[in-house]
């Protein structure tokens, strides 16, 4: 059943688009307002299925396991930029196995003769790896075949996003920190660098090295998107060049081959970081419903269809 007055979605980064989705499949009327369309952050993500930066772990275990259930579905079609790819997650210390990871298809531990030199620990399994530009142009075509409409505006406060409307879904990302006056959210950069594809076909991850500079190969058809960094407090967005050459070099370092690939371009954004998910309902003093699905750290693809479908729940029980 749809609301009456309509949803208005406040942010267009794939936590805002696939809500939109969401929702208008559902058969509300929606409309989507965003300053930047798609959102930033979104699009400098490598991007695998894995929780990062993100809590709390028992709803996170639960958004991550519906939203790994879509995004399987998706990879069949190729449109959508999900693919099922195999790949390493490796530590130059022995490492404890996540169970999200020893539940994914495929899993299987690795000793040290089958991993890069100086890793000494790791596992093999087969994930969504989700092309970001592709997948974000497909939400934004998905959402406007379902009716949803996009309005392109910055919002200074959430009872602005939609005069009238039942209720407001908040997926402003770091925006929330103003539009959801919430001191805890934090930004924490990171930059990714893409290049030509010199034949790799498998994703690899340092899983236990710096916890500023990170070691990342996500290979999309004709290109591979390396990374990266997770610096806490940095708001810039603007791809750093020393930064970049230390991806490069990082990334070189495990898959030679990279050394000689050409740099095609340069991503950077603000993963929005705090404590927990913040997915819950409130009514703002006029009456409008307001559901805020936001602070989603590193993990944005990892939960986008569960906090969706948790938010779309949120919004019908009006």
């Amino acid at each position: 059943m749809s609301v009456t007055g309509g949803i208005v979605v406040v942010g267009a980064g794939v936590a805002g688009l696939t809500t939109a989705v969401v929702l208008a499949e559902a058969g509300h009327e929606v409309r989507l307002v965003a300053e930047e369309l798609p959102g930033r952050t979104s699009l400098a993500a490598g991007a695998v299925w894995g929780p990062f930066l993100v809590g709390p772990q028992d709803r996170v275990e639960r958004w991550g396991r519906h939203s790994l259930g879509v995004l399987t579905a998706l990879a069949a079609e190729p449109a959508t930029g999900v693919r099922l790819v195999t790949g390493t997650d490796a530590a130059r210390r022995p490492v404890t196995v996540p169970h999200w990871a020893a539940a994914l298809p495929g899993f299987t531990l690795c000793d040290a003769t089958r991993l890069p030199q100086g890793f000494v620990s790791g596992y093999r399994m087969t994930a969504p790896l989700v092309d970001m530009p592709v997948h974000l142009d497909y939400l934004q075509r998905r959402f406007l075949h379902a009716g949803g409409s996009v309005e392109r505006r910055r919002v200074g406060a959430l009872r602005e996003a939609g005069p009238g409307a039942a209720a407001v879904v908040n997926c402003a990302g770091l925006g929330a920190r103003e539009l959801a006056r919430d001191a805890t959210l934090r930004p924490v950069r990171g930059q990714t660098v893409v290049v030509e594809n010199p034949g790799i076909t498998e994703f690899f991850c340092e899983v236990d090295g710096d916890d500023t500079e990170l070691l990342c190969v996500f290979p999309h058809g004709d290109t591979v998107v390396l990374g990266g960094v997770a610096v806490d407090g940095d708001e810039s967005t603007e791809p750093d060049e020393k930064t970049a050459e230390g991806i490069l070099a990082r990334c070189a370092a495990v898959v030679p081959a990279l050394a000689r690939a050409r740099v095609l371009g340069h991503r950077a954004g603000i993963r929005p970081v705090r404590e927990q998910v913040r997915l819950e309902a409130e009514t703002a003093d006029d009456g409008t419903l307001v559901v805020h699905n936001y602070g989603h750290g590193g993990a944005g693809v990892t939960l986008a269809w569960g906090c969706a479908r948790e938010a779309a729940g949120l919004c019908a029980g009006r």
